[in-house]
């Protein structure tokens, strides 16, 4: 009987140490992931780049914003930003934000478009751009989403959609029907 008290004790003493050595890992409030899910064909490499504005209306892309982005299939490896924001179909990008209000946009410029099967009827055309979302640094949501709208036919229209509901999901994301 006195084993088993002792091995309760060690066991019990061993879990206490094990806890206070622990470094405890908590989830930054100030982090935000924007996620752009997988769509079918070439969809995928069309880019859109995000833009990101202050309360004051400046652009604080670069200077109150730390990013880095995953792959969807590869999530354990981190990669940097070099130059420009940008989202292809399978991305997360990771922001660390400064305490603040934020409106979020993205776009892809004409001269992005080309090149692609899926986008051959509109590329060229005009600049392809997104709602603006507005995100509050207390707010709960961590997690928002980039897709693609399309018309009533089915296609591509030339514009994003950006939201805190995730899109439908089959083997990739629909795209979101034009509004």
């Amino acid at each position: 009987m006195k084993k088993i008290i002792f091995l309760l004790l060690a066991l019990l003493a061993t879990h206490i140490f094990a806890d206070s050595s622990m470094t405890q890992i908590k989830h930054n409030p100030w982090e935000l992931i924007i996620y752009r899910p997988e769509n079918k064909t070439d969809f995928n490499y069309i880019r859109c780049y995000v833009k990101i504005t202050d309360e004051n209306g400046n652009d604080v892309s670069k200077t109150k914003v730390k990013a880095t982005y995953e792959w969807a299939s590869i999530p354990n490896v981190v990669n940097r930003y070099k130059n420009l924001l940008y989202l292809d179909g399978g991305m997360a990008m990771h922001l660390n934000l400064k305490p603040g209000k934020y409106h979020f946009s993205v776009y892809t410029p004409i001269d992005k478009q080309a090149g692609f099967e899926c986008t051959k009827s509109i590329a060229g055309k005009f600049q392809w751009e997104s709602n603006t979302f507005e995100y509050d640094t207390e707010n709960p949501a961590k997690v928002i989403f980039v897709t693609p709208v399309m018309d009533d036919n089915g296609f591509f229209n030339g514009s994003w959609w950006i939201d805190h509901k995730a899109p439908r999901f089959f083997k990739w994301s629909e795209m979101k029907g034009s509004r």
